[in-house]
């Protein structure tokens, strides 16, 4: 990966460090051997990013040539815009209420240099700083408010290598040299460097993740082999989402949610994202998902969305036992069977409370449900999911207890009846080319839809049981294939 420093003035910036190469940013603007090359990393030093500056037009046109700018537009853009800065202040109200609690003074002016700041007591604030406000020299100003005395972020502005302080200047490289000999940036890995840099999302913490640990380090390896430098990160990584090429989100995605600005901004830098933004909106909701199939002729239960003053047909045209969802429900949570108007009536109180509308839907038992996995438009893998044990749902969840599932009975495609793959394959395609588990239930020859999953559970044991190592391959491949489309050199 090429690592270019673009300050405003070469002299700027007196100081070497192996493997980075500096330059001005005209040059970088201008000459023919900037304007190619994909595996480039832009630090953009410049003096200024205001509008149509120099220093903005290095990490716009970056952008459009495929390197990857820090700071990037989106970037410079939430510097400027006082509303995000108050929303990041409240972010972290904690960390800068405990780091300044000792300041006398009404006003404070902290100096960040990627991600660090001369006195070690503010590393940590300058940790957030940084990861939030993703650029190499930051200068975040704050100020105490009369009424409450608590400290807020006022303001957030670059400094240009130009204005470091001249007592300043030895940690500064201290600081750069450190960071730019960090594992993604070591010259070492220059003779076989990837062309791609992939971040996948993923908590460890996670309760119900979509992917188990051994089944992260297994895309980590496919990744590899695709030409492609898998990183892990968590949600602190989201200002540096300009430094990649493509994200794979492996947390339980929602709208309401960080792993939803994670795909609205990788989608914003022209990363290859997956979940993508649209997938996360449609799949997540089971309103839209029963409208979409309805129009489209895909069999489903039936089906009655319902608000607050219409639960009466529920038990007039649905009837007993019913399933009632949470139209944003996941792993089974927000999924409720009622078998009784007294029933009925104290599971929709409660689903009322979190949403205006809910949905019910006719109950069919089966022994099983289907998976057929999607991306790209095309099957991948196939599963039976079981009823977990004495329960009516794949999953049971136990209040103050562990979950229990049923057993996962992964098969080739090819033992799968055709109707239903190819039911699965219409519902996805219907969403778009991400990646889907479309949940499905066989009674006779019919074929009724349950969901379609953005984000669909992939873990070493279950869904991997048939294909192995392939299944992780064959969705790195994608990754890859997608990130070619995008980087190809221009005919011409």
């Amino acid at each position: 990966m090429r690592t270019l420093v673009v300050v405003s003035n070469p002299k700027d910036w007196p100081f070497g460090i192996p493997g980075v190469e500096v330059l001005g940013a005209k040059a970088y603007l201008t000459e023919q051997v900037y304007l190619e090359g994909r595996s480039t990393k832009v630090f953009n030093l410049c003096r200024s990013y205001r509008y149509q500056s120099m220093g903005y037009y290095v990490s716009l046109l970056a952008s459009a040539r495929g390197h990857r700018p820090v700071p990037s537009i989106s970037t410079i853009q939430d510097m400027k815009a006082a509303e995000i800065v108050r929303v990041r202040s409240d972010e972290l109200d904690e960390i800068v209420q405990r780091s300044l609690g000792h300041i006398i003074s009404d006003t404070f002016v902290l100096s960040i240099y990627f991600g660090r700041n001369v006195a070690r007591r503010y590393e940590r604030m300058c940790s957030r700083l940084f990861s939030l406000f993703h650029a190499p020299f930051l200068r975040a100003h704050f100020s105490r408010q009369k009424d409450d005395q608590k400290w807020q972020l006022q303001r957030v502005a670059p400094i240009s290598a130009g204005e470091i302080p001249p007592h300043h200047l030895d940690f500064v490289v201290k600081a750069a040299t450190e960071y730019f000999a960090a594992r993604r940036f070591s010259p070492a890995r220059v003779s076989a460097a990837p062309a791609y840099d992939l971040a996948i999302l993923h908590d460890p913490e996670e309760e119900e993740p979509p992917s188990n640990e051994r089944a992260i380090r297994k895309f980590a390896k496919a990744a590899r082999a695709f030409g492609m430098e898998p990183k892990i990160v968590d949600r602190d990584e989201y200002a540096r989402l300009g430094e990649y090429d493509a994200l794979f989100i492996r947390e339980t995605t929602n709208v309401n949610h960080h792993t939803y600005r994670f795909a609205r901004r990788a989608q914003a830098e022209g990363l290859v994202v997956v979940d993508d933004p649209e997938s996360i909106v449609k799949c997540t909701n089971k309103i839209y998902l029963a409208e979409l199939m309805l129009r489209h002729g895909i069999r489903i239960p039936k089906t009655l969305v319902v608000p607050r003053d219409g639960v009466e047909r529920i038990a007039a045209e649905i009837g007993f036992p019913c399933v009632l969802k949470q139209p944003d429900s996941a792993f089974s949570q927000g999924v409720v069977k009622a078998e009784s108007e007294a029933a009925l009536e104290e599971e929709t109180e409660k689903l009322f409370a979190k949403s205006e509308l809910i949905i019910a839907q006719a109950f069919m038992p089966t022994e099983f449900d289907w998976r057929i996995g999607v991306f790209d438009g095309q099957p991948l893998w196939a599963a039976r999911y079981h009823m977990a044990p004495a329960h009516w749902q794949i999953v049971r969840n136990v209040a103050g207890g562990p979950s229990r599932s049923g057993r996962v009975e992964a098969m080739a495609i090819d033992a799968v009846p055709r109707h239903v793959v190819r039911t699965g394959v219409r519902a996805a395609r219907l969403i778009g080319d991400g990646l889907y588990g479309v949940d499905l239930k066989q009674i006779g020859r019919r074929v009724y839809l349950v969901e379609v999953n953005d984000n669909p559970s992939i873990d070493v044991g279950y869904e991997d049981k048939h294909l192995g190592d392939e299944l992780y391959q064959s969705i790195m491949r994608v990754f890859a294939k997608r990130l070619d489309a995008i980087h190809a050199p221009r005919a011409g």
